[in-house]
């Protein structure tokens, strides 16, 4: 095994990395491509990936960042919606094998991927990462959602027309690549962050200049897709999100409050199922995380986990105190449904007193 910089994977490895993700038989998730890693090591300078060889062919990959006191971290963390290794079918390191190959006192993962043949037996919260599978066609799903969100479905489309008849034609653009549009979805973002009391990641350079790079990118394994909702030719909703061949992962979805009656982040993800499924797209990926319009528009679920896997030490030890605590406390509110559904309402109340819409992405 060798640790290389993302940078120094050569053409050929790059192609291992694609051909065994593909033989995974895992969704082509565009989070788990070599070229997200390559990405995130633009703008964060401590990524790295382990490759394993094996007669000469690169057979396993595993990217990760590492910080101060071997304390290591998915790529991405905080952003990312899926990770873990990829590795040839047999290939199963132990994880503590793993970390010290890399040189690690600990790995921190928020979105490891079910299945994970070097991860199995690690102690993780599971968590729903809910699906829309248009892979039957867009009409198909439009008919799911007559029978298990009626109600969701017939408001949604009757505000889609009433926001035509009262602001103007209604336009949408599944794949626009005018900057200047990423710019007015990166600021609706950060003002919905700050209205609801939420942490800005967009305040953060590296998140926004890996989404500006990633805006640019056009690979097959992993290509950013930043779709308009446009009303009498202004923009009022968008979403950026990465693409493979068949899995869209949706990502940065905001709008123009001042359009919140009409719903135009629930009209638009209606659009971009229906322009997914069009462009041979099966599964549009909608990330962990509670909310009302996730629950109203999937059609499945992924398990997604949050943890750490620990070398004994004192470098994990640190990594615990500093870590370990908070998460904990997390996990305390999560898995108490009331306390959870209280601090949602104070969310949802501080939204509503500054101009946002509770429920809606």
């Amino acid at each position: 095994m060798q640790i290389v910089a993302p940078g120094e994977l050569a053409a050929r490895e790059v192609e291992a990395w694609r051909e065994l993700r593909g033989k995974s038989g895992a969704p082509e998730n565009p989070f788990m491509g070599p070229e997200f890693t390559q990405a995130v090591a633009a703008v964060r300078a401590r990524v790295r990936v382990a490759v394993w060889w094996e007669d000469g062919e690169a057979v396993g990959f595993f990217p990760y960042e590492k910080g101060p006191f071997g304390h290591g971290r998915a790529v991405g963390l905080g952003v990312s919606d899926c990770q873990g290794a990829v590795l040839r079918t047999g290939l199963a390191p132990s994880p503590r094998a793993l970390l010290r190959l890399c040189g690690l006192s600990a790995w921190e993962f928020d979105n490891l991927e079910e299945g994970q043949p070097a991860f199995l037996g690690v102690a993780g919260e599971a968590f729903a990462s809910p699906v829309i599978d248009v892979g039957d066609g867009y009409a198909a799903y439009e008919d799911l959602l007559r029978v298990q969100s009626p109600k969701f479905l017939k408001t949604t489309l009757a505000k889609e027309r009433r926001l035509g008849r009262q602001v103007g034609p209604v336009r949408f653009v599944f794949d626009e690549r005018d900057p200047a549009a990423l710019r007015t979805l990166m600021e609706w973002k950060s003002a919905q962050y700050r209205r609801t009391g939420r942490r800005d990641r967009f305040a953060k350079e590296w998140i926004s200049g890996l989404v500006r790079h990633l805006h640019a990118l056009r690979e097959p394994g992993c290509s950013g897709v930043l779709s308009v909702l446009y009303a009498g030719e202004r923009p009022i909703a968008a979403h950026f999100g990465l693409r493979s061949r068949t899995v869209l992962s949706c990502w940065f979805p905001s709008y123009d409050p001042e359009f919140a009656k009409f719903s135009p982040g629930l009209v638009l993800h209606l659009r971009m199922a229906e322009a997914a499924a069009d462009a041979g797209i099966g599964v549009l990926d909608l990330g962990r995380g509670d909310a009302e319009y996730k629950d109203a528009l999937k059609t499945g679920e992924l398990t997604v986990y949050e943890g750490s896997v620990t070398r004994p030490g004192l470098r994990a030890g640190l990594h615990w105190l500093s870590h370990e605590p908070t998460r904990r406390a997390h996990s305390y509110i999560r898995n108490r449904p009331a306390l959870a559904a209280r601090g949602r309402r104070a969310l949802n109340r501080l939204a509503r007193l500054r101009g946002g819409v509770a429920g809606q992405p």
